[in-house]
């Protein structure tokens, strides 16, 4: 194909891909008899985005669920409102809770305040749900006096036939952002669920990450097999040793490891057990909600990579001016000062906890609220450099539109220096993964061109 009249390096050029890459680029290129061409209308040509952190099935499903909380839910009026806006007998099921909506919901409130039909909200963390009895009764959990069910995924799995999502509109969503690759992160990601990733998702760049079952995978799947994902938990964290131990065998079988880390007690243990193992190439320091000065030092020596969320301080900040401690404020979801220090950074949405918009993250990483850190706001130009690092290394330099390069690319519809005025507003008019055009918004192509 030849994608006329585009922005690549601030300059207006035309791009030829061929066979999956990018095979030209020149300020006037000469169609080829039959060659399919794109009219770009001047927009900015980029590398396809990447999320580097997302949960495919669970956000596939949320795309048909209801969302709870904030930013869309902000009190128990607009939470009733919610709830009840949907008439019908079968399950309805709801994403996002946050206390701070209606309190701490349970049972016996599902069961006087929603819909007559069976019930199950999910916690923001997405560790808990809260289901009503008609919800309990089909699960045979009735006697879960509270209806509240902790780390209880695969109960409510087995229990509803063990169906997993279609994912067609969650990608084609992907698509239309921009985005030609996702990284998988569900911590207990076995055999099965790469195989089925790896059925269902094209065409689409995977990374996925999951439990030890992964280790000694082969085959064509075994390209697509990420790091270790290692989710503990700060309320029972494993001893020191044990950790440790846990790293060094998927280190030992080649595969580095991504900890999750929201509090500063996961993220001193997952340091300290990094440093006892020994670091990997590739190790993974997810979230980094909260890093202290101490803690970039260490992450720093150690060489690890940082996977942030950049619009969770948009997305959640009033709950965090109201929880969190003021002296943690300034280590919130830090970003310049990660960047500053040296330390490879790159960002994921933590879909379906956080909206998958890349373009939404990246204008709160430039611009962040006011009273959350205005200071680690970044350059527009780097929080495009988050969402365009290598797929399989989320640490590596940004991938660029050059001669030789993959043709994963997405098409804008401005110019970048238009974009980086209002990143929010930016509109993709056409993706293309591996050469294969996967979106196309404006519809300008003349598949029957001639040679001039």
């Amino acid at each position: 194909m030849l994608i006329r009249d585009v922005e690549v390096g601030g300059a207006q050029v035309d791009v030829r891909i061929r066979h999956g890459l990018i095979a030209e680029i020149s300020g006037q290129l000469v169609a080829i008899n039959g060659e399919p061409i794109l009219e770009g209308q001047g927009g900015a040509l980029l590398p396809g985005l990447h999320d580097h952190h997302i949960h495919l099935n669970a956000t596939a499903a949320a795309l048909n669920s209801v969302r709870c909380g904030p930013p869309e839910v902000r009190n128990e009026e607009e939470f009733l409102a919610a709830l009840n806006r949907h008439p019908g007998k079968d399950w309805l099921r709801g994403i996002g809770y946050h206390p701070s909506v209606a309190g701490e919901i349970d049972r016996n409130w599902l069961d006087q305040y929603g819909p007559d039909r069976p019930i199950r909200i999910q916690h923001r963390s997405g560790r808990q749900w809260i289901l009503n009895s008609a919800a309990l009764a089909l699960l045979n959990l009735e006697n879960l006096s509270d209806g509240r069910l902790l780390d209880g995924d695969a109960i409510v799995r087995k229990a509803l036939g063990g169906q997993r999502p279609d994912l067609k509109a969650l990608i084609r969503k992907l698509h239309s952002y921009g985005i030609t690759g996702v990284t998988e992160v569900t911590p207990g990601n076995n055999l099965d669920d790469l195989d089925h990733y790896c059925r269902t998702t094209g065409p689409l760049n995977l990374c996925i990450m999951g439990s030890a079952d992964l280790h000694s995978v082969s085959g064509a799947n075994a390209d697509v097999v990420g790091p270790l994902k290692i989710h503990n938990h700060d309320h029972n964290l494993p001893p020191l040793a044990v950790l440790a131990q846990e790293i060094g065998a998927a280190h030992d079988h080649g595969r580095a490891v991504a900890i999750h880390c929201v509090t500063r007690a996961e993220l001193m243990l997952s340091l300290a057990a990094i440093e006892e193992a020994g670091p990997h190439s590739g190790d993974r320091i997810e979230h980094g909600a909260i890093v202290d000065a101490v803690a970039i030092e260490w992450i720093k020596r150690l060489g690890l990579t940082v996977v942030t969320q950049p619009h969770f301080v948009a997305e959640r900040g009033d709950a965090y001016l109201r929880e969190v401690e003021a002296d943690d404020i300034p280590h919130l979801w830090r970003l310049k000062s990660l960047s500053d220090a040296g330390i490879k950074l790159a960002a994921g949405s933590d879909a379906p906890f956080g909206d998958f918009n890349p373009w939404s993250a990246m204008a709160h990483a430039a611009k962040r609220p006011v009273g959350l850190g205005e200071e680690e706001a970044v350059s527009p130009d780097l929080a495009l450099a988050l969402y365009t690092k290598p797929v399989e290394n989320a640490g590596g330099e940004a991938r660029t539109v050059a001669v030789g390069e993959g043709a994963d690319l997405c098409l804008l519809d401005r110019t970048w220096s238009a974009a980086s005025d209002n990143l929010a507003a930016v509109k993709v008019n056409a993706t293309w993964v591996s050469g294969k055009l996967v979106y196309d918004r404006i519809s300008s192509i003349n598949p029957h061109s001639s040679a001039v």
